[in-house]
């Protein structure tokens, strides 16, 4: 027997023995109990190490947080369903510019634009994954893509540990956005470039009683 039928055998004596519906074997986790103070830990754990900037705030303390992660930008986007109270403290020198079906800024706007701020549907704490599907409150994907720095709030109730929960609180159908920290990469000469497919700067904050 060669080394590949080895193998071969190997993996199909596995997945003989395992559990399988409809004809697929599922051994993955579906659901977690872990708590809400787990949930956060771990999920900015994975943020931190992708390199983004996390707060863990209240909500009364937005404004002051987005003031205080844009007071170097002279421009600001946002999507038409934000919360605007949320910008409330930006300094009167910054440009607030909103994106809205019917008056979308466009990609060459964008481009001049220093930072988006948007809120997030939901965060999957195991791989650090922010999910946005456009909603009024997210915008579409080239106002978050486009501006060199992105300010995502996420909702504390809105993290859930594992993907398989994730995914029922999503349309399929909307176009999504999936951030698993800021835009980099390392396929040239493995030195690590940032802002090739997005923001290179990303500030979550992370929110209680939203």
């Amino acid at each position: 027997m060669s080394a590949k039928d080895e193998i071969l055998g190997r993996i199909r004596s596995a997945l003989a023995d395992a559990p399988v519906a409809d004809g697929i074997p599922r051994e993955y986790r579906k659901t977690s109990d872990m708590g809400e103070a787990e949930l956060i830990e771990l999920l900015v754990d994975r943020l931190v190490d992708y390199k983004a900037g996390v707060d863990v705030i209240d909500a009364a303390q937005i404004p002051e947080f987005v003031a205080a992660k844009l007071k170097d930008a002279n421009s600001v986007v946002y999507p038409h369903g934000l919360d605007t109270g949320w910008l409330s403290a930006l300094g009167a020198d910054i440009e607030q510019r909103i994106d809205a079906p019917g008056a979308r800024l466009s990609i060459a706007e964008l481009d001049e634009t220093s930072a988006v701020v948007t809120s997030s549907a939901v965060s999957v704490a195991e791989s650090g994954t922010i999910i946005l599907d456009g909603e009024p409150d997210q915008g579409r994907r080239a106002i978050s893509l486009v501006p060199d720095h992105h300010v995502c709030i996420v909702p504390i109730s809105s993290i859930v540990r594992l993907l398989p929960e994730a995914m029922p609180r999503l349309t399929i159908t909307r176009p999504q956005t999936w951030i698993s920290g800021p835009s980099a990469t390392s396929d040239i000469e493995l030195e690590r470039v940032e802002g090739v497919h997005g923001p290179r700067t990303l500030d979550v904050l992370m929110v209680r009683g939203l």
